[in-house]
């Protein structure tokens, strides 16, 4: 019996009650008994990249997001936009896994749920690609203008929805490759 696959979701935004977040609670109940879906928290937390501190004892909150994401069969990233860029907090903690290599060859989605949000989700695909995320074009989506979309932890539009879900199904055949009957 194959056991559900454990997926670290990280929020780019830091507010409390943001549409990212809200958009993950939705993917979350989605996928249901699919996948376990974990939200990664505490992003502000970790200090400021520094290469000189990433030595044989790297900061104890790097320590704890590096497990975290090492222990997940897959990762699934939901950010905003920032300034038509990738959210600090958010790039702050991937710079942390450059030498580690923990998103080396691991499923991502990358979500970019903003305004707009193209040239953040181009700037952050960039970034996965260097760290050898295991991403495609069918575990992206570019979600414009999200507050239309996204309300509480509902996606309302139709269209919406169903790009969610076939992104979904595709990142769960990867974690997944050869799934049981059920």
């Amino acid at each position: 019996m194959n056991s559900i696959p454990t997926v670290i979701a990280i929020c780019g935004s830091t507010r409390a009650s943001s549409t990212n977040l809200n958009l993950i609670k939705a993917i979350t109940e989605l996928c249901g008994t699919r996948l376990n879906i974990q939200l990664l928290t505490g992003l502000s937390i970790i200090p400021h990249f520094n290469p000189d501190l990433d030595n044989d004892h790297p900061p104890q909150a790097v320590v704890d997001f590096r497990n975290q994401l090492k222990r997940a069969d897959g990762i699934i990233i939901s950010t905003p936009e920032y300034a038509m860029g990738v959210p600090g907090t958010l790039k702050n903690a991937i710079d942390w896994t450059v030498s580690s290599m923990e998103f080396s060859k691991k499923p991502t989605v990358l979500i970019t749920a903003s305004s707009l949000g193209e040239k953040g989700h181009a700037s952050l695909l960039e970034t996965l690609k260097v760290i050898e995320a295991d991403t495609n074009d069918e575990l992206q989506l570019l979600i414009s203008y999200v507050k239309t979309k996204v309300k509480a932890t509902t996606i309302t539009d139709n269209a919406t929805l169903q790009e969610v879900n076939k992104m979904m199904d595709a990142f769960i055949k990867k974690l997944r490759p050869n799934p049981q009957p059920k």
